[in-house]
């Protein structure tokens, strides 16, 4: 049988979509795409270090650890893969002993994942601040200031404070060395949410397209999601903010790299219907070997069977031009909306064409990714696989998938004949978004904590204090010898060891 989830490299390209007359494109006029604009930028005479007035920090704070041998290892998307799959082999220890390196205190909280390419370490901020770090010793390489953030104050609810401005986790495609990110800004009195693309070498804005679905509100609006790539195309999605307030439909937005067309997919789009959010606790939309995104949907507004399905309370698979393939939805949706029990975990692709789903009513369900079925129960499931939300990235490794159970990490085998599910264990610490490396599972606790389990297990074998994160979702990432880590404001460097 065709594995139809196996890659090859982290990021895939495929062959552009046909291109339409770009409409709503602000800002200077993006580059052509193709081969050509790599090569202009090679002819530039250096690499701007562009620091914006916001973001002088000077070096950055050193321990006394020797540096280590740098092998130059890439980790240029949410959870290392557009598959989504939180492994890396690039290392085979960490040291926890000490801090390798802390970055400066940066502008802005910090909601997403730190990302490594080109032998520098990429944050994005609240405060709508981009950073370059140097992977080596943290110093800040650049930093753009890209517009002016949303106040809190400006927006009818949430709980991120005290402005609003990158959230989800940028993604970087190597071949053109350009960063994707979403911005939410002040434009007059009023939010919107625009997609830039960014040179990583210097920061230089190559890219900037308005990219609210229409007709909607974007002060009701969060891009909560990480960015991923798909058949030359920016994937992304939308949801509300924290309390479900005003008017809002759940979006997943296809961009074209160059900007010059958007479609979108909106749930709960029939009169009178609204929600149905797209936030995955922070994780990127999942991108299979065909192209395919993937996707989990929060609770909509339809709370009764005897009214027409919304899309909500769901597992979507989309085209990368977000036009609806298929779906899955427990037969619980209406009770599930009803309850605020959104689908929250990002969905686990295997090898062997199986999906994993979970979310805040802590039910897990496997299905079949060529059938996902409709509205139904799926192959299996667990009851109630931990006491908490289940939101976030996952890790999967084989058959064996890492829960993002707020509570602690979970870890669930998945069997193939018969289909089943298995608790293989349940941690009491951690339980942000997990990534498995060096033969640890990495979680990060409420605590400020980082915790390195034991795959087996789950036994704590290493722990250190990198500061409170300033949201429930910060993950780890891998890259350039180094395990990454953020807190609140700042960048958290441990040094690996190489393959």
């Amino acid at each position: 049988m065709v594995d139809r989830f196996r890659y090859t490299s982290p990021i895939e390209r495929h062959a552009p979509q046909s291109r339409e007359q770009r409409t709503d494109v602000r800002g200077p006029r993006h580059r052509d795409r193709r081969r050509g604009s790599i090569v202009r930028r090679l002819r530039r005479a250096s690499v701007v270090v562009a620091v914006s007035l916001m973001a002088v920090q000077g070096a950055a704070i050193a321990t006394t650890n020797p540096t280590p041998a740098h092998s130059r290892s890439q980790w240029t998307v949410y959870h290392g893969s557009i598959r989504g799959s939180g492994v890396s082999t690039a290392i085979s220890s960490v040291s926890l002993a000490r801090r390798h390196w802390t970055s400066p205190s940066l502008v802005g909280q910090l909601y997403g994942e730190p990302l490594v390419y080109g032998g520098d370490v990429y944050v994005a901020t609240e405060s709508d601040v981009v950073y370059a770090l140097s992977a080596r010793n943290g110093a800040v390489v650049w930093s753009r200031h890209l517009a002016q953030p949303v106040p809190a104050s400006a927006l009818p609810c949430g709980n991120i404070s005290p402005t609003v401005g990158i959230t989800g986790t940028p993604v970087i495609d190597p071949h053109s060395g350009e960063m994707y990110l979403v911005a939410e800004e002040m434009v007059g009195a009023k939010p919107e949410h625009f997609l830039f693309g960014l040179n990583a070498k210097d920061g230089t804005t190559e890219l900037r397209r308005r990219v609210d679905p229409p007709q909607s509100m974007p002060s009701a609006l969060l891009q909560r999601t990480g960015v991923t790539l798909s058949h030359g195309r920016v994937i992304f999605g939308f949801g509300g903010l924290y309390g479900d307030c005003a008017i809002y439909h759940g979006t997943v937005a296809s961009v074209a790299e160059d900007g010059r067309s958007v479609r979108y997919f909106l749930v709960d789009k029939a009169a009178g219907q609204n929600q149905g959010a797209i936030w995955m606790g922070g994780a990127a939309p999942v991108v299979d070997a065909a192209g395919n995104v993937w996707v989990s949907v929060g609770n909509g507004s339809v709370t009764s069977a005897s009214q027409p399905y919304d899309d909500s309370d769901s597992l979507l698979e989309l085209t990368s031009n977000a036009q609806l393939k298929q779906f899955f939805a427990p037969t619980s949706w209406p009770q599930d909306n009803a309850s605020d029990l959104d689908m929250s975990m990002a969905p686990a692709l295997l090898n062997s064409g199986q999906v994993v789903l979970a979310g805040k009513a802590r039910i897990v369900y496997l299905l079949n990714a060529g059938r996902l079925g409709g509205i139904g129960s799926g192959v299996a499931s667990i009851g109630t696989a931990c006491g908490d939300d289940i939101d976030g990235g996952v890790a999967v490794l084989g058959q064996t998938v890492y829960l993002p159970c707020l509570s602690g990490t979970v870890a669930v085998r998945v069997g193939r004949s018969p289909a089943s599910l298995h608790i293989v264990w349940s941690a009491s610490v951690g339980g942000e978004p997990a990534i498995v490396a060096a033969g640890r599972v990495w979680t990060v606790g409420s605590d400020g904590v980082l915790y390195g389990l034991d795959l087996a297990t789950g036994a704590v074998r290493q722990s250190a204090t990198i500061g409170v994160p300033a949201n429930h979702f910060a993950t780890p990432s891998v890259g350039d010898s180094l395990l990454l880590v953020t807190s609140a404001n700042n960048v958290v460097a441990f040094a690996a060891r190489a393959r």
